[in-house]
């Protein structure tokens, strides 16, 4: 499966699945009409409480991203493929808002930043996608 999680990050298991599912439904690793695997099973496979799972798939759920499938489970709703890339736009903007802002209360300016931020885009690159160019 495509979630991992770690209890250690200070995110909530619970919202890490969440935002989890919902990257992979924006990346298009899981796609309209694909089923989750039950609250079972992932939660067997992620080593950790059923109900953890269950309060996840259900705020997906609320979020209409995902919808019950009578007798199978829960599959992928259409449309959910957009609404899950603006919510990891937000998220994503929110969090990059929140470093910046960390950066200048701390004293550094724009260039500062600025130069901060290209070294680790550039150190990221390398690590990401300077490595599958290769294969």
């Amino acid at each position: 499966m495509f979630i991992r999680v770690d209890s250690s990050n200070g995110v909530p298991v619970y919202e890490q699945i969440v935002r989890q599912v919902k990257f992979a439904i924006a990346d298009g690793v899981v796609a309209a009409g694909d089923l989750l695997p039950s609250v079972r099973e992932l939660a067997r496979e992620l080593a950790i409480n059923p109900n953890t799972v269950a309060r996840a798939y259900r705020d997906l759920q609320s979020q209409e991203i995902v919808e019950l499938a009578s007798g199978i489970g829960l599959s992928v709703r259409s449309g959910a493929k957009r609404e899950c890339q603006t919510q990891r736009r937000r998220l994503l903007q929110m969090r990059i808002g929140n470093v910046l802002e960390e950066a200048f209360q701390s004293g550094l300016d724009a260039a500062s930043v600025r130069r901060l931020v290209d070294a680790e885009l550039a150190r990221l690159d390398k690590q990401f996608v300077g490595n599958s160019s290769d294969e």
